[in-house]
């Protein structure tokens, strides 16, 4: 009877790895270009708010409905945990001059794209200190078991990046080696976007 099934698990098996090595094209190629309208819109809200007050935000459960906030001041990052309906997240946004209807307005925009994750990050480019916006997007593409989930981050970037023949993001013009964010390496979207498939959110 066990030998019986071998043929079929194994066949499970090989669906499974080429669902796997699928995935990343399909969320890659597609997930940008579905959402571009939404994502552009949630990179500028976000930071015309940031530069009000910084802080970042995290959604970490499938719901999308329970929220981290940290607010970073000159010397402090401060962390909060809501409900997204909760009155004390308006209190809290209120005592650091962060603007209550910005915030409403991104978090909805990031729950309908299933943003997990969205925050500033500082980088060096020939000593001199420079600022991507890293965006961390939940698959909604079903997982089998033992599949782990993939997430789609995009980073935008300020100024024009430099890719090379495969499309990676370099480290510069004069620096032949890539770019890597989080350990991650990042292909090209347009001149100042890129992309990467990961299991990590962040």
């Amino acid at each position: 009877m066990v030998t019986k099934l071998w043929p079929g698990i194994f066949l499970i098996c090989i669906i499974i790895i080429q669902y796997s090595c699928n995935e990343s094209k399909v969320i890659g190629s597609a997930n940008y270009q579905k959402n571009e309208k939404a994502l552009d819109s949630i990179h500028q809200l976000y930071n015309s708010l940031y530069n009000q007050t910084p802080f970042s935000l995290e959604f970490n459960n499938k719901s999308f409905d329970d929220l981290y906030i940290a607010i970073y001041t000159d010397s402090i990052k401060y962390i909060y945990q809501f409900g997204i309906t909760e009155k004390r997240m308006e209190d809290t946004l209120q005592k650091y001059n962060v603007p209550i209807a910005g915030i409403k307005q991104l978090v909805d925009l990031l729950r309908k794209v299933h943003c997990t994750w969205i925050t500033n990050l500082d980088y060096y480019e020939n000593g001199i200190q420079k600022k991507l916006t890293y965006i961390s997007i939940r698959s909604l593409i079903p997982t089998f078991p033992f599949i782990t989930t993939k997430y789609f981050i995009l980073i935008y970037f300020e100024q024009p990046q430099y890719y090379d023949s495969k499309g990676r993001l370099m480290a510069g013009k004069e620096i032949r080696k890539l770019r890597q964010i989080n350990n991650e390496i990042f292909y090209r979207i347009n001149d100042k976007l890129a992309y990467t498939v990961s299991e990590k959110f962040r």
